[in-house]
């Protein structure tokens, strides 16, 4: 059954980019974007990536804390982060526990071929954590304003 909005978010703990555990209920009573995207450093995820660095201040001024995960380890976020000064966490969903619970693990084709892989999407979890908004057309080079427009 795909999530939708008004359902609790699925609670989820997972290591950051440092190796620190990060859990959803760290951040009960904030605002939450959680967004999941298939790789870090290739071209839409970047695009993205950057758009919300880009943004970031606004993000902060609405009041909302922001989180990327994909299925890519720790040492790939570093790297990104690194790359493309974010100021943000990435979460390593190694095992596809979190990916799995927000049903973006999906089946995806590609020049015939079909495989496993995350669907770009974000959620946006409100302080009693709550899907407000589940975003699943994302325009990678504007996702700030989709995100902001859609919350206020």
């Amino acid at each position: 059954m795909a999530l939708q909005v008004g359902d609790a978010a699925p609670k989820f703990a997972a290591k950051d980019q440092d190796g620190k555990e990060v859990k959803l209920s760290d951040f009960e009573g904030k605002k939450v974007i959680l967004y999941f995207y298939p790789k870090d450093d290739t071209p839409g995820c970047t695009a993205q990536a950057c758009n919300l660095r880009d943004n970031y201040d606004a993000i902060l001024n609405k009041g909302y804390v922001v989180l990327g995960v994909s299925v890519d380890t720790e040492k790939s976020h570093v790297k990104f982060i690194k790359k493309f000064d974010l100021p943000f966490p990435l979460l390593a969903d190694t095992d596809h526990a979190i990916v799995e619970a927000y049903g973006v693990w999906v089946e995806k084709s590609m020049y015939g071929r079909t495989y496993m892989g995350t669907a770009r999407t974000t959620f946006v979890i409100n302080e009693k954590g709550v899907i407000e908004e589940i975003i699943q057309k994302v325009d990678t080079k504007n996702h700030t304003d989709q995100i902001l427009s859609k919350t206020e």
